[in-house]
């Protein structure tokens, strides 16, 4: 075991393969690594398998199976990894037996995303870590005392949260109890080569519409989807005079047509999410980052913030993102810029284009500076007593 403990992180990396869910692991594991933590990564939550190319979700583990052990040892975990496949009840990576062993061995687990509900099996790890990287709906779920979400949060010891202004100015879920902790995405810097060159388009990658986590409250519907937001400026590039990229999934073919006959470029955003290097390609090939938050983000000032426009930054690639109070915490006006109506996003595009050098250069220290996985982290599992 490394000096300071063993950490098993849980998460969907194999379920949903995907680069950028694949990254968000990544960060997570290597970062922890860096930090001197022996990690392990644990897929048990038992969802049946995604497959990218048909769009669907399917009954064969085998390809996600597959994906998972390369991504393991592409990064030299190829000894420390499980994978439960639930329709068969079978084990893969480590054995059921050694899984049960790793959690009473380990310091502590983090179950990133939430992705797990926890079991018995899970519970004999003294600290149980949920870092919550879509706010407002559990909080939401939580406050109106329903019985399951509550279980599901309180087998926890210790909760983080991507909107670090939970609870702060302008936030409007009582939090009954539970003691949310801020916490930001983390990049590992040395994954993310960057330069001040950038290419000729502003891009994104999305998907169209989220389905699953609309939630009412107060009086008020959140929706936990980008649609609604993104349809307020596709204007952009016209008013611009600027070429944009949004590498787009899940958009129907009326909605496709609309966003192409704005100026917008659209590409497959499955086929640049279909490996590691084609993602980083794609983020490393634009001039900056333009995109927009979904609502349920935006209304209650949640301060969340994209690990996606993390992974732009630590590329040297200015990020202009809208507004859901994340300023409060980090920096806006070189490298990263947020807006909230269309002036405001035209002047950061306009910005970025006066100095494109400066703003990359300005992107990469952002991403040193606020989202470097030694600092997150380290943070991070100092607030748990780790």
């Amino acid at each position: 075991m490394a000096a300071r403990g063993r950490i098993v992180v849980l998460h969907f990396a194999g379920q949903m393969p995907l680069a950028g869910i694949a990254w968000q692991s990544l960060h997570y594991l290597i970062g922890l690594e860096k930090l001197g933590y022996e990690t392990w990564y644990v897929e048990d939550h038992g969802a049946n398998p995604y497959d990218p190319r048909l769009n669907s979700i399917v009954t064969d583990n085998g390809p996600n199976i597959a994906y998972l052990k390369a991504l393991m040892e592409r990064f030299g975990l190829g000894a420390r990894w499980a994978y439960w496949d639930a329709i068969n009840d079978t084990y893969h990576g480590l054995s059921r037996e050694r899984v049960a062993r790793l959690f009473q061995e380990s310091d502590a687990l983090i179950n990133l995303c939430g992705a797990t509900r926890l079991r018995e099996h899970h519970m004999v790890c003294p600290r149980r870590l949920m870092v919550d990287t879509d706010p407002v709906y559990e909080q939401i779920k939580y406050a109106e005392a329903d019985p399951a979400a509550r279980a599901y949060i309180d087998a926890h010891t210790d909760f983080f949260t991507y909107g670090e202004n939970v609870g702060g100015p302008g936030w409007i879920v009582p939090l009954g109890g539970i003691a949310w902790k801020p916490t930001r995405p983390p990049v590992v810097l040395d994954l993310w080569p960057a330069d001040a060159e950038g290419g000729d388009c502003f891009s994104t990658i999305a998907t169209w519409e989220n389905k699953g986590k609309n939630i009412d409250f107060a009086g008020e519907r959140y929706v936990w989807s980008k649609h609604l937001n993104f349809t307020r400026f596709l204007d952009l590039p016209k008013r611009a005079k600027q070429c944009f990229t949004v590498a787009l999934n899940s958009a129907p073919p009326e909605a496709e047509a609309e966003i192409k006959s704005k100026g917008w470029q659209v590409v497959d955003a499955r086929e640049i999410s279909l490996g590691l290097d084609e993602y980083g390609d794609f983020i490393r090939g634009s001039r900056a980052e333009f995109t927009v938050a979904k609502d349920i983000y935006v209304r209650p000032r949640s301060g969340w913030f994209s690990d996606r426009s993390v992974c732009y930054l630590a590329s040297g690639r200015p990020v202009v993102t809208m507004d859901t109070g994340f300023s409060l915490f980090v920096p806006v006006g070189a490298g990263l810029f947020d807006y909230s109506d269309e002036a405001q996003a035209l002047a950061a595009i306009e910005a970025i284009n006066a100095d494109y050098p400066r703003q990359a250069r300005a992107a990469r220290d952002v991403a040193a500076e606020y989202f470097d996985a030694g600092r997150v982290l380290g943070a991070m599992l100092s607030e748990a007593r780790l």
